[in-house]
């Protein structure tokens, strides 16, 4: 599928990656970022694994891999001084929303309609209230929302 970025511009994710203490990632997402031809990632990064034992040469001492339950994972990177936590792949952000876990989301919307898919939150068996912080059209087409929990 293509998106709307021909020229490969940044749209502003080295600026995000400085707000954040560390990335977590789910295994599936991971191996998709492991295609790239460079690794963007310039804070600590965790994998949630269970499957996966040992991280490659080429990112040793880059990537971590953790096999606890999502609560714990949160936790255990609160007690390393990690407390803004960039949570990246669908599963993942779907785990941590059912776990009440995501306070700040920033959801790019891009205007194709693949026809088909995984959908964006799944299920969740209780309401959670976000307000709208900031919204800004990036190259002419898509769009950045930034929404923060309301504490209710």
């Amino acid at each position: 599928m293509e998106t709307p970025n021909p020229g490969g511009i940044d749209l502003d994710f080295r600026k995000f990656i400085k707000n954040i203490d560390a990335t977590v990632m789910g295994r599936n997402t991971f191996e998709l970022v492991m295609t790239f031809e460079s690794w963007l990632y310039t804070k600590p990064f965790f994998v949630l694994c269970s499957t996966l034992k040992s991280i490659s040469e080429k990112l040793a001492g880059k990537a971590e891999f953790l096999n606890y339950d999502r609560p714990t994972v949160v936790k255990k990177l609160n007690s390393r001084n990690y407390y803004n936590l960039y949570i990246d792949g669908g599963k993942t952000i779907r785990e941590f929303l059912k776990l009440n876990l995501i306070d700040d989301m920033i959801i790019n919307q891009i205007p194709i309609l693949p026809g088909e898919g995984i959908p964006l939150f799944g299920f969740l068996s209780k309401e959670q209230k976000f307000n709208l912080r900031k919204s800004e059209v990036l190259l002419n087409t898509p769009v950045k929302n930034h929404y923060v929990k309301i504490k209710l």
